[in-house]
């Protein structure tokens, strides 16, 4: 049902029978409301329209605090709190982020269990924010305010509100893919009422950052925001690796507390850094499992890279976002996005052979690392892309006769295109030595013999590339248009049943060899897909909800455009789109007040269909693989007593390859899938009001050891990261802090791959101060 269709029912229905009423945005059991005011309640947190039976409007407040399920999810088609939202969602919120001084992405997700950071393989293997969800790859699922971020790059969190991770296929609320779930950045805009706050942080590893957030209301509806940051850090552990970047985000709305707003928001980061693809795992000679040659006393430090590796990259994304309250039975939404991506990649690959691990372990100094690795990397390439999105949404609430009712719909147009423009390297080395190699005990950067190869200094300026062929460009597109709907019924007070669906054609073309001798070989695909989603909700008290969902997604050949090395190959030609399928049975629960949340759920994940790709070769093999994942997640969150705060989660998964064309990966647990996971943080403030003010606090992050190949035979052990803080309020507007990270200096792992492992950041302090009006 397209969005007119399923607007029209709405006011067919509002119109039609006197006994129709407005309902509340959270339904039957809403929490009282609070009065609102001229500035609203953006300065100390989110505030949602809601209506009573009786057609009054009341504003509730929700304050940052650690109570997740208090938080809203921030876009428009999923309009209810996380309280009220039928499938596992954890948070972190601004206070969160601010406590623990988190500067990335990657940083924030750290909190969340069932994460898991890794980084493409094949030629031309990608670098930047790469993560799994209960196993899963969400490479193309990360969203900025229910938008897709379609570009591969290191994402600086100066700009976040909060984070979201929406677990479980997706696809009826984002489109294609999300098997595992996505992750939604909600950014800091601009709000009613002056607010200027900023921070300077120096520690560890050189690093030195500054953040600016500025916000200001210049009329009667209208205000400004301006959110800055530089950074600059080496990174504590490992040799040549550092980052400096910068990032703007300015904003401006109009109409704030109005019953139409519209904001504008601007944003670029530039960032020039060293990738890191870690150190390769080798097996013991008269061992079985392979594991990360560090955990046999190589040296941590060590990196493999050579001069010529760096990533750089220029993000420029406008976003145009607009609200409108038709009436109290309707609110339309229409959100547009348009961005630029252009970046240069060049990283080294190593590998380290049977030869190499033998030496490792007999004769060390002979031991020599493959810096271009087993899949024929690392030819370089210029990167440059565009995409545009735009979906309308509406949300109807009405009630006919003792029924109520909640109804979205809309549409979703999105168009990304990818170039890349090759380049390779000369690896003649000097006096009969290869320039490809370097000592694995003490590596150099510096390569006598190693040379860039430019524009034009090959015949044709053709690469050859492993598995491509010679191509000079390699040129990628897909347009995807998708209609949702979606229906919430409360057949009594405290049961309501929702189903939805989302339909979507995708239309996607790529080709690996343009500029090619040859006619270049040029592949498409388009799939029509389906995606229905149907959910169960009681709510017996205003503070409890049971729920069970049921949903699906598919993932279809040629998704990831901009961030997978090569979306369609001719030998994939008829292969079926990947499916996954959920059954999630939960529990939510707020005590004291609302101010401690718990949940807790049950779920099972399927995937049908599912894409190998061979660690070897990089070939794409096998379309009716079977996957599964299920198990169990605990949540925890809030104020426990007076100036006590805690966050706390736990999954364990119980995963496994139920199917496969290669019978010894026949029941063995999915790559990347930790069985335990945890996190834990909490904070204690003394005397909060007074002069001798001081919060403390600390946490654990834990992630049991995982399988990083389909048949279980490498393996890195598991991660424990203590990390702590302590500050002090000098007075109402100045703040001095001091985090520590990784305070055991343990030896853990932070990006994964299927033959190596990047050691994870060392103890790292950081020491900021913070001014607040």
């Amino acid at each position: 049902m397209s969005l007119a269709a399923g607007m029209t029912l709405v006011c067919t229905a509002a119109h039609a029978q006197s006994s129709v009423q407005p309902i509340d945005q959270t339904g039957a059991n809403a929490p009282p409301s609070t009065k609102k005011t001229q500035a609203g309640s953006h300065a100390q947190g989110t505030s949602d329209s809601t209506f009573d039976d009786e057609g009054g409007e009341h504003v509730k407040v929700v304050g940052h605090t650690m109570n997740i399920l208090n938080e809203p999810i921030g876009i428009g088609r999923m309009p209810q709190d996380v309280m009220h939202t039928p499938q596992t969602v954890n948070v972190v919120p601004k206070l969160l982020l601010e406590q623990q001084n988190v500067k990335s992405l990657d940083e924030a997700l750290r909190n969340v269990p069932g994460i898991t950071a890794s980084v493409g393989e094949g030629e031309g293997g990608m670098a930047g924010d790469q993560f799994l969800i209960r196993g899963f790859q969400a490479q193309n699922d990360i969203y900025e305010d229910g938008l897709r971020d379609f570009g591969v790059y290191a994402r600086d969190s100066f700009d976040y509100d909060r984070v979201s991770v929406i677990k479980g296929p997706s696809s009826e609320i984002f489109g294609n893919g999300t098997t595992g779930g996505a992750i939604n950045i909600t950014t800091k805009v601009a709000h009613l009422g002056d607010s200027y706050n900023a921070n300077f942080s120096g520690g560890s590893g050189q690093y030195y950052r500054g953040t600016l957030d500025f916000n200001k209301q210049i009329g009667d509806g209208i205000a400004i925001r301006i959110a800055g940051m530089g950074n600059e850090n080496n990174v504590v552990g490992r040799n040549n690796i550092f980052s400096h970047h910068w990032g703007i985000a300015p904003s401006i709305s109009f109409g704030l507390g109005k019953k139409t707003t519209f904001t504008l928001e601007y944003f670029h980061q530039t960032d020039n850094r060293i990738p890191d693809y870690g150190v390769p795992v080798i097996t013991r000679p008269g061992t079985k499992i392979g594991r990360p040659a560090t955990e046999y006393g190589l040296n941590r430090n060590n990196w493999y890279g050579t001069t010529y590796d760096q990533d750089d990259s220029d993000v420029d994304m406008l976003t145009g976002r607009l609200k409108s309250e038709i009436n109290q039975y309707i609110t339309l939404y229409d959100d547009l996005r348009g961005g630029m991506y252009s970046r240069y990649f060049s990283a080294s690959q190593p590998g380290c052979d049977a030869t190499c691990t033998a030496n490792f372990f007999n004769n060390p100094s002979a031991a020599m690392i493959n810096r271009r690795g087993h899949l024929g990397g690392p030819e370089p390439y210029q990167q440059d892309d565009w995409s545009v999105q735009n979906v309308f949404s509406g949300v109807g609430r009405f009630r006919t006769g003792g029924i109520r009712h909640e109804m979205i719909a809309g549409v979703d147009v999105e168009h990304v295109y990818d170039r890349r423009t090759n380049y390779a390297y000369n690896f003649n080395g000097q006096n009969g030595t290869k320039a490809d190699m370097t000592s694995m005990i003490n590596p150099s950067a510096v390569q006598p013999g190693l040379l860039l190869g430019g524009y034009g200094q090959y015949p044709n300026n053709l690469v050859r590339v492993a598995g491509v062929g010679n191509p000079l460009h390699k040129t990628g597109d897909a347009t995807d248009v998708g209609a949702f709907f979606s229906e919430q019924m409360w057949l009594i007070p405290e049961f309501s049943v929702k189903a939805g669906f989302r339909w979507d054609h995708w239309n996607s073309h790529y080709s690996a060899t343009e500029g090619a001798v040859a006619a270049p070989t040029r592949l498409s695909a388009q799939q029509d897909t389906f995606n229905p989603t149907v959910s169960l909700m009681y709510t017996p008290m205003r503070d409890t909800m049971v729920y069970f969902n049921w949903a699906e997604a598919t993932t279809p050949m040629g998704l990831y455009v901009t961030n997978s090395t090569e979306p369609l190959r001719s030998s994939t030609a008829g292969f079926k789109p990947e499916r996954s399928r959920l059954y999630e049975f939960g529990v939510k629960q707020q005590f004291f007040n609302q101010r401690v949340g718990v949940t807790a759920a049950a779920f099972r994940l399927e995937k049908g269909n599912a894409m190998i790709t061979d660690p070897g070769t990089s070939t794409v093999t096998s379309s009716s693989d079977q996957q599964r994942n299920q198990g169990v997640e605990l949540s925890a969150s809030g104020e426990i007593l007076k100036n006590w705060t805690v966050i706390a989660t736990y999954a364990y998964y119980n995963s496994e390859t139920t199917y496969s064309a290669t019978v010894a990966n026949r029941g063995k647990q999915l790559q990347y899938v930790p069985k335990n996971s945890a996190t834990i943080w909490s904070t204690y403030t003394i005397a909060p009001k007074k002069p001798w003010n001081l919060m403390f606090g600390g946490g654990l992050t834990w992630r049991e050891g995982v399988w990083l190949d389909q048949a279980n035979t490498a393996r890195v052990p598991a991660n424990v990261d203590f990390s702590a803080v302590i500050s002090h309020n000098i007075t109402q507007h100045w703040r001095l802090a001091l985090n520590g990270y990784n305070l055991a200096n343990r030896l853990n792992y932070s990006n994964l791959f299927s033959d190596r492992a990047t050691p994870a950041v060392g103890r790292t302090f950081m020491g900021s101060i913070a001014l607040s009006y």
